[in-house]
This record gives structure tokens, sequence and C-alpha cells, in this order.
């Protein structure tokens, strides 16, 4: 992830939380798996957020919050620590369900329909998609949208419409954090709720911080063997 994306993703953080003394640290994996636009990329993608996560809990981290919606070592890593882990797609998708009887994933790339289907089936979650309306564009990880709001916003525009309108969609999804400019946008055109995950994700760690609450180490048991630094072979 270039400079410039991280500056992009940490300009969409509440100032609300910097004025309780919150504190919310940008980094990326030491390598990753592109784009994603396969299963063989998000299993390497997996393996890097571990290792960027494994030791965020030693480190003074109150909580990890995975800004992908692949969710990408978000199950390994609520095995490792104790502290609350947070994926983007998870909540969003719960968030969703409560919001309405049925939701559409906006997404900008055919290539990530499988990394939908993977949480949603993990989650059970997967009756209540009424459709993904992909607009056929390659994502750009170093700009995101930025310098595109001509061309790419009015597409998705037209395909949160025809999610609406066509799918029955109550409620819209942003299909990959990098979207997250288009989220004002969309909502300010659209009838129906339109969540940004990377927020979701982020607010949802401060829920979960707020109650006092984390996973629950029976449904991810700790590792009887601590293998960090594994991946990068340190």
């Amino acid at each position: 992830m270039p400079e410039e994306g991280l500056r992009a993703f940490s300009a969409q953080v509440p100032p609300e939380l910097a004025a309780r003394g919150v504190t919310v640290e940008m980094t990326c994996a030491a390598r990753g798996g592109g784009a994603l636009g396969s299963i063989y990329e998000g299993s390497i993608a997996d393996a890097f957020c571990l290792e960027a996560g494994a030791t965020a809990e030693a480190d003074g981290c109150a909580a990890v919050c995975v800004n992908s919606m692949s969710d990408s070592g978000v199950a390994a890593l609520r095995s490792r620590l104790s502290i609350p882990v947070v994926g983007a797609a998870q909540p969003t998708y719960a968030l969703a369900a409560q919001l309405g009887r049925r939701f559409s994933i906006l997404s900008m790339w055919d290539r990530w329909r499988w990394l939908y289907d993977k949480v949603l089936a993990e989650n059970g979650l997967a009756g209540r998609l009424a459709s993904v309306r992909s607009i056929g564009v390659r994502p750009d990880t170093s700009e995101l949208l930025a310098g595109k709001e001509d061309s790419v916003f009015p597409l998705l525009l037209e395909a949160a419409q025809r999610a609406i309108e066509e799918d029955g969609a109550d409620v819209l999804i942003l299909g990959s954090t990098t979207m997250h400019q288009s989220h004002r946008y969309l909502a300010e055109h659209l009838p129906v709720p339109v969540l940004n995950p990377g927020l979701v994700g982020l607010m949802t760690c401060d829920m979960l911080l707020n109650q006092g609450l984390s996973h629950s180490k029976r449904a991810y048991p700790k590792p009887d063997l601590i293998m960090d630094g594994v991946v990068l072979g340190a």
C-alpha cells in the first residue's frame, strides 16, 4: 500500500475519536496478495495480515481492525490475540442485515466476487444478499478513487440504482474499503442506506472497547504454539 493510499484511508477517521483520546494507527502488512483478485492472493494476504497484527497486543494496542472486505487474517488474529479483532466485511454485512431485508454490494471489479461469497458463507448471511453489481474497473491501490469522480461515480450510481430497482436491495454496501471516497456522493443520491465498510469496521472496534467486549476464546482458542515471524522468516 503506497503512502498516498494510507493517507486517503486515514482521512476518513472521525475526528471525534481523536477528541476522546483514541489514536488510530494505520499500518500495512510487509507484503500482500496484490489486488485480491483470486483465492491464491487471498491466502497470501491472510498470512501477511496475521504477521502484521500478531504482536499488536504486546505492542500496547487496544484493538485491531483489518481494513479490507476480505477480512484477511481476522480469524487467525482472534486466535492469537485477546484484544478485539474486527474486519470490515463481517460487521458491515451484519449491520446491513439489521437495516434492511436484503442488501447489494457495489463492486469495482468482477474478480472480487469470491471474497464476498467467502465471508457471507462463513457468517451465514448469503441468503440476505440481493446482488453484487460490478462496474468492471480494476482497482487503483495508490490513488483509490481520487481524480476518478467524473468517470467512476456515475457508474457506481447507475449500478446502485439497478440494485435497488431490479434486485430489490434495501441497503447498499461499498464492495471495497478502497471505494470510500464515493460514499458521500452515493449516500446523497440514493434513497437507501449506503454503508462504508472501513468506517463500520473502525467504529465496531470502538463500540467493543466501550462495552468492554472481545471475541470468545471458546470460538477462537489460543494456540498451543506461538510462531510469530514465521511468514517473514524472522
